[in-house]
C-alpha cells in the first residue's frame, strides 16, 4: 500500500498556489499538511479553492516555523528572490524535507535537479532540491528541443502570456484595463527566461516576452534556422519520435490556439511552418502557464522525488 505524504505549501495566495492546493486535494497519496499566506492568514483554504474540502487555513509562518512543520515535502511559490532564507531554515532543521521551488532563484544552481520531466527525467538522480522550471521557459524548451541539433543560429522566441503570468501584486502587467485591446511588450532583451533556455539548451536564445489581455495560457512563436533544410514532414516527424508517449505534450498539424489550452495540463506544439529552401522553421507552442507551466509541472516533480508514478494527479 503507498503511504501518504505530507506537503506544505508556502507563498499559497497566487493563482499557482491555488493551483496547486486543488491538484493535491485530488491526489490519493498526497496530503495538504499547511498552506502559508500572510495576506490570507486564517481564512480557511475551503473559501478560496472551491476543489479543496478539508479544514485547514491559511497561516502566517516564519521561516524556522515552516521548517518545525517537518512535513515530507514543501512547495515554494514565493516571488524570486524570496526563497534563500526559507531554503536555509530547512536545510538546518528538516534537510531531508524534500523542495521544489517554482521560482527562479535555484534554476542556475547546479547542485539543484532543475525539473523540467519530459527534458530531464533521465539525469534525476535522487536529489531532494528541485527547480521548477519558468513558464515561458517550458514553451520554449519544448519546442526547440526535437531541433536542437540541427540548429544553425539563435532560436528567436517571440511570446504572449496571459496577465496571471504577472502574478498579484498589482502592476501594469496585470491590470485589465491597461490590458484591454492592447499588447504589452516588456524585458525584451536578458530576460530571465531567455537566460535560463540558454544555460539549460547550451545555445543562446533570443526571446521577446509580451502581455495579453487574457487571463491564462501562453503561446511561443519559435523561429527556427537549420544547418541543412528539411521538409515539413520530417520536421513534424521529428516532433512525434521526440515526444512519443509523453501523455503531456500533443503534436498537432495545425498552430495551436491558446484559448484551446486553458484549464489543461497538456503542451501542444504545432504549426510546422517551412520557408522556401527548407532551412527556416517556424513552431508554435501552447501550455497553460499556471498549470504545465508551474503547478502540474510542480506535481509531476514531486511524484517522481516521492516514489509515485509521474502523472499520478495528473493524468486520470
Amino acid at each position: 500500500m503507498t503511504s501518504i505524504h505530507s506537503v506544505g505549501i508556502v507563498g499559497a495566495r497566487g493563482h499557482t498556489g491555488a493551483e496547486l492546493i486543488a491538484l493535491i486535494a485530488g491526489h490519493r497519496h498526497l496530503q495538504l499538511a499547511f498552506v502559508s499566506s500572510r495576506e490570507l492568514a486564517g481564512q480557511p483554504v475551503a473559501d478560496h479553492v472551491g476543489a479543496y474540502r478539508g479544514a485547514l487555513c491559511y497561516e502566517r509562518l516564519d521561516h524556522e516555523a515552516v521548517a518545525a512543520k517537518r512535513a515530507d515535502a514543501v512547495v515554494l511559490a514565493l516571488p524570486n528572490g524570496k526563497s534563500g532564507e526559507l531554503v536555509a531554515a530547512i536545510d538546518a532543521a528538516a534537510p531531508q524535507t524534500l523542495i521544489v521551488d517554482l521560482s527562479a532563484d535555484h534554476r542556475f544552481d547546479s547542485s539543484w535537479y532543475y525539473g523540467l520531466p519530459e527534458l530531464t527525467r533521465a539525469r534525476y538522480r535522487g536529489e531532494r532540491r528541485i527547480a521548477n522550471p519558468g513558464c515561458y521557459a517550458t514553451a520554449m524548451q519544448l519546442a526547440i528541443a526535437p531541433l536542437l541539433e540541427e540548429l544553425a543560429g539563435p532560436p528567436q522566441c517571440f511570446g504572449v502570456s496571459g496577465y496571471s503570468g504577472a502574478g498579484t501584486t498589482p502592476s501594469d502587467r496585470n491590470d485589465p484595463d491597461k490590458l484591454r485591446d492592447n499588447l504589452m511588450p516588456y524585458a525584451l532583451v536578458d530576460h530571465v527566461h531567455e537566460r535560463e533556455v540558454s544555460r539549460q539548451l547550451g545555445v543562446p536564445v533570443e526571446f521577446m516576452p509580451h502581455v495579453a489581455p487574457h487571463f491564462r495560457g501562453i503561446t511561443m512563436t519559435v523561429n527556427l534556422w537549420l544547418r541543412e533544410a528539411m521538409t515539413r514532414d520530417a520536421v513534424r516527424a521529428r516532433y512525434l519520435e521526440r515526444y512519443a508517449g509523453e501523455p503531456l505534450l500533443r503534436v498537432v498539424d495545425e498552430a495551436p490556439w491558446v484559448s484551446a489550452i486553458a484549464h489543461r495540463h497538456e503542451v501542444e506544439i504545432g504549426g510546422f511552418a517551412v520557408a522556401p529552401g527548407g532551412r527556416r522553421v517556424v513552431v508554435v507552442a501552447t501550455l497553460d502557464n499556471l498549470l504545465k507551466g508551474a503547478a502540474t509541472q510542480a506535481l509531476q516533480n514531486l511524484n517522481q522525488a516521492l516514489g509515485l508514478d509521474e502523472f499520478e494527479g495528473i493524468v486520470r
